[in-house]
């Protein structure tokens, strides 16, 4: 099967219950590892007026160049929404990502990550990780990596807690799985481990989850599904789960 970029054009089903904090990459570095440059942009807007008036932006840039020994990676996503005049989502992330092969099913695997989220309370929180990656299989009808990286995490908490910043280091492991049990069906699986290394009830967990159904040569019918627990959020009234359920038509180059 043909890995290439996938690039959603139209959203039709959103439904969420707030937002994660943890972004997932392999989704995107799975589909494009066999091109040396790639990209792609998408922006969604909605404006829905009944009972109240509610605005809706998301918007995603990705840029990735690969030539086999190195993987650079930039991803820049956004999401902004209003209700009645009130800013009900506000969040984004920034992320580079830096790939290096030493052996041929192991790479050093660096990054940078900058992010802010309304909903979370985080006014700003900065992530730096390094690590090795793993390929655990040798198939090509399925690809398995296994990820474990130590990241440097500033985090400064918004007006709602006074003067809140912490810097701590945690563990960042991760499993990811893509099968294609077929030329018209693709199945993208990532979880994620993040516990702080002095205090492991400090933890994060996430999974995203995509299904990739090819209608034509260059469009396919893709779902997906996003869950994260912080067992330690900014505040109590936060909820320690965030979901997020999207399915939509994918442009494909």
């Amino acid at each position: 099967m043909k890995r290439t970029l996938i690039l959603s054009f139209f959203v039709f089903t959103y439904f969420h219950f707030s937002y994660g904090q943890v972004i997932n990459i392999e989704s995107m570095r799975k589909a494009t590892d066999s091109a040396k440059w790639t990209g792609s942009a998408s922006l969604d807007i909605g404006l829905i007026k009944n009972t109240s008036k509610v605005f809706r932006v998301s918007s995603k840039a990705f840029v990735q160049y690969n030539n086999k020994k190195q993987l650079w990676l930039f991803i820049n996503d956004l999401n902004f929404q209003k209700i009645e005049g009130n800013s009900f989502v506000n969040k984004g992330t920034q992320h580079l990502r830096y790939n290096y092969t030493i052996a041929p099913k192991t790479k050093i695997e660096a990054f940078a990550q900058a992010q802010y989220d309304a909903i979370s309370e985080i006014d700003f929180r900065g992530l730096l990780g390094l690590g090795p990656r793993f390929k655990l299989s040798t198939s090509d009808n399925y690809r398995v990596y296994l990820g474990t990286l130590v990241m440097y995490e500033y985090e400064k908490a918004s007006e709602v807690v006074s003067e809140r910043i912490q810097r701590d280091f945690r563990a960042s492991t991760y499993l990811s799985f893509s099968l294609y049990p077929s030329e018209n069906i693709t199945i993208v699986s990532t979880s994620y481990f993040q516990p702080k290394l002095e205090a492991f009830a400090d933890y994060r967990i996430a999974n995203d989850t995509s299904l990739i159904l090819k209608l034509f040569d260059n469009l396919a019918f893709k779902s997906s599904f996003s869950y994260n627990y912080d067992a330690k959020p900014v505040i109590e009234s936060i909820p320690k789960t965030q979901y997020e359920l999207t399915n939509g038509l994918l442009y494909t180059f």
